[in-house]
């Protein structure tokens, strides 16, 4: 309706109708959103769930779900790796937003941490030189015997709170776990069991196996599967990946990486 008018109040008013246009989003390129990130922050030390690659890399099973979340929720991953024993305070000094790392739900967790729902779930087993013999590997039949965990995991709770009558020993990383096993100073190690399967394949574990039964109680202490650790109160990002979890499990995403890494269902 403004065309062919060439009077300086037509010029007046198609500079009033570009305004107006411009202000409705008509007539201009839209103005590309800012891609929201999400920093999970992960151990790197924890195959098959979390390590380093040869190129520096991390990748593994809590990656790959992480990454498939972050599609889901339409947001950018960027990944963080942390050592174990710092892993929850670098979340509530907010060096990222939430932890992607096989840490299990507990009630102690929970007086510090929020979580998602579970996204898998493993038993705690012991495991020992082949031939080792541990009964019902109970407090009892461990008493005297030295034994073995990553600290600050269930697997250490557990032991300092059942098994007083042992000797524990705790170790930063499971590979320092794994080699003070191997060197005999200690005598059976508490485990998650899908991380040690994995190190019984190896040259180094082939002397090793599990002895006695898998542990999915007392679930006060062996908490109730495998979540995600966000910081209090972050309702928000808790609920988005509660839904995101939900949907990567009903579309099959979740059995595609699950069976990229494991024969059989962990969830």
């Amino acid at each position: 309706m403004f065309f062919g008018l060439r009077t300086n109040s037509g010029l007046r008013v198609l500079a009033a109708a570009a305004t107006i246009l411009a202000a409705i989003g008509l007539g201009t390129a839209p103005a590309s959103a800012e891609e929201k990130v999400v920093r999970i922050g992960t151990e790197g030390a924890y195959p098959p769930f979390n390590f380093i690659d040869s190129e520096g890399k991390l990748q593994g099973f809590d990656v790959d779900i992480a990454k498939a979340l972050c599609d889901k929720m339409k947001v950018k991953c960027e990944f963080v790796a942390q050592d174990w024993d710092g892993i929850i305070p670098a979340l509530q000094t907010k060096k990222y937003d939430a932890i992607v790392a096989s840490m299990s739900i507990t009630a102690e967790r929970k007086k510090v941490v929020d979580f998602s729902d579970k996204y898998y779930n493993t038993p705690t087993q012991f495991v020992a030189a082949k031939g080792t013999d541990v009964g019902d590997a109970s407090a009892k039949a461990m008493a005297g015997k030295t034994l073995g965990a990553q600290s600050s995991t269930i697997q250490a709770n557990m032991l300092e709170a059942v098994y007083k009558d042992s000797t524990v020993k705790l170790y930063a990383t499971v590979d320092e776990l794994y080699a003070d096993l191997s060197a005999g100073r200690v005598e059976a190690a508490l485990v998650d069991k899908l991380v040690t399967a994995e190190w019984l394949k190896t040259e180094a574990g082939a002397k090793f196996d599990f002895v006695g039964p898998a542990m999915y109680e007392p679930r006060e202490i062996l908490g109730d599967g495998v979540g995600i650790a966000v910081r209090k109160g972050d309702d928000e990002l808790r609920l988005a990946l509660n839904k995101a979890i939900k949907e990567i499990l009903e579309d099959g995403t979740y059995k595609t990486i699950n069976d990229k890494y494991f024969p059989f269902s962990i969830y």
